[in-house]
């Protein structure tokens, strides 16, 4: 088997994932059983150019942990058979990748213009963040909290009722760039606050007596990125000195453990930590507005995909956090308000044990800055679609994720600290 490997290995040198036809290339699944399957994996990366979707690094993977990475084209056959020979447990999850690229744009709403239930680009994300603002001015106002490396504005919306002494939830969108579902439901927490504002009970009570920050994307570059040039791009697109390499991963990049547990040194890797913490442009802004209002901030929600999980403090260390009881009995009653509408089924708890161990991500960051409801949710789905989740099930995953979102921030309006 070992024979393979080198054969494979000499074969893919040359071979590079970003020549960006994603036709024949397939994501497998696979269940290492035993520490030497765990090694084939380790193996594999070393040779050829394996995209880990879930972990997000081959560093990562321990025995008896679901694993899901895509191939290029030419090597999806030999990985395969290698699969087949090691005995390791595998399924293809994604057979062609451009396909199912393909077919997340499965929307009704075909318009040019910007709508709640198709991926918006960049732009059209740009536009909206000034005319939701503009048409709602009791309700909505948008600053410029910074700009990124390439020089795009970073838009924050604030949305609530005006009145002195308000305590605020930060929530955030799109630090990763593919995880495009992630964007999608910032802009519906929007929508829904400003549409239901009035009627329903519980939202118009949060936006009297709360704010809401919301940045619809930190990763604005790489996001643009992904409808440009590569739809599978992670990192932010800042140049790294002394590398050929692009981008440091904006969610290992903060001063939380910074570049410790799950988190590389390497330029090259899809999680690596950056020059220093704080390095990033988008993370630096991020940082300093929240540093700024640290006395209203009660909150801190981040939203990623994809894995159906809700997550809080820590993921740098096994350590729990002092509030722990607290923060797992909300994510429990918040997972299972989500779970009441489609049924869709959430794992919950500290980030470290519940999925694997990575520092320097913004969650551990604000709540070690004092901000004690922390929260990560990592969206729909399980791996199906992955970060490739259809236009279709934009609508469902919203609505089921607002409703956890307004019974954490219903939590925090009524344990005020």
């Amino acid at each position: 088997m070992w024979a393979l490997l080198v054969l494979i290995g000499a074969a893919s040198v040359s071979a590079h994932l970003q020549d960006h036809s994603f036709d024949g290339q397939k994501v497998f699944r696979v269940l290492p059983q035993n520490d030497e399957q765990v090694e084939i994996l380790n193996f594999l990366a070393s040779i050829m150019e394996v995209d880990f979707w879930q972990p997000d690094s081959v560093t990562l993977v321990r025995p008896n942990m679901q694993v899901d990475f895509r191939i290029e084209a030419e090597k999806s056959f030999e990985v395969e058979d290698l699969l087949k020979e090691s005995g390791m447990e595998y399924q293809v999850l994604i057979d062609n990748l451009q396909a199912a690229m393909d077919a997340q744009f499965d929307s009704k709403a075909r318009t040019a213009s910007h709508s709640y239930e198709k991926y918006n680009n960049w732009d059209t994300i740009a536009a909206w963040t000034a005319d939701i603002a503009a048409q709602n001015p009791d309700l909505v106002s948008r600053s410029v909290i910074g700009e990124t490396y390439e020089g795009r504005p970073m838009y924050l919306l604030k949305m609530g009722k005006s009145a002195p002494n308000k305590k605020a939830i930060f929530m955030d969108c799109g630090f990763h760039a593919r995880e495009w579902i992630s964007p999608a439901f910032c802009q519906w927490f929007v929508k829904e606050a400003v549409e239901t504002y009035g009627k329903d009970t519980v939202m118009t009570t949060l936006l009297d007596k709360l704010d809401f920050y919301v940045l619809p994307i930190v990763n604005i570059d790489g996001y643009v990125y992904t409808w440009t040039n590569d739809r599978m791009w992670r990192k932010t697109r800042s140049k790294n000195p002394g590398s050929i390499c692009i981008g440091t991963d904006p969610n290992r990049n903060l001063d939380a453990g910074w570049c410790t547990l799950g988190a590389s040194t390497s330029p090259c890797s899809s999680t690596y930590c950056g020059s220093a913490p704080e390095s990033e442009k988008e993370t630096k802004a991020l940082a300093d507005f929240i540093r700024g209002h640290l006395s209203t901030i009660k909150a801190y929600l981040t939203i990623h995909s994809y894995s159906q999980l809700l997550l809080f403090p820590y993921s740098y260390t096994y350590d729990l956090p002092p509030n722990y009881q607290e923060l797992n009995s909300i994510a429990k009653a918040a997972s299972k308000e989500l779970a009441s509408l489609h049924n869709t089924r959430y794992t919950y708890g500290p980030g470290a044990k519940t999925i694997y161990p990575a520092a320097g991500g913004s969650d551990d960051w604000a709540y070690d800055q004092g901000i004690k409801y922390s929260f990560t949710f990592e969206l729909r789905d399980t791996g199906r679609y992955g970060f490739l989740l259809p236009e279709s099930q934009i609508k469902p995953t919203c609505e089921e994720t607002l409703l956890a979102v307004k019974y954490i921030a219903n939590y925090v309006l009524e344990h005020p600290y």
